[in-house]
């Protein structure tokens, strides 16, 4: 009798009991403040990023700003293994826009 509870109790567990599998998160992608601004960043901050030297980053910085950080790429400043390696690191900020003049409405899009 003490084996068949000891049995069920193990089978409880057992079920119980969220599998390895289950239990891993898949990897997450970087929090947004880890991430460096293509448009802000200094160029020490871009020459941490693996491949990126101090030619790169001056060109980075002359090329500014970016609207998105495949720009890297379609611009030829980097090689599009070197852009796989730090694509997860960077992000692009947009700048912000010019602001409207006081007293006169922002333009309205035509499309």
């Amino acid at each position: 009798m003490i084996r068949i509870v000891s049995l069920i109790a193990l089978v409880a567990l057992a079920f119980a009991a969220p599998s390895a599998a289950q239990t891993r998160a898949a990897p997450a992608a970087p929090p947004a403040s880890n991430l460096i601004d293509l448009n802000n960043a200094s160029r020490d901050d871009l020459m941490k990023l693996d491949g990126i030297g101090e030619v790169r980053a001056d060109a980075i910085i002359r090329a500014r700003p970016f609207r998105a950080k495949t720009e890297l790429v379609e611009r030829r400043l980097i090689p599009e293994h070197l852009y796989d390696r730090i694509a997860d690191k960077v992000m692009a900020r947009p700048p912000p826009g010019p602001a409207p003049a006081p007293g006169r409405p922002a333009p309205q899009k035509r499309g």
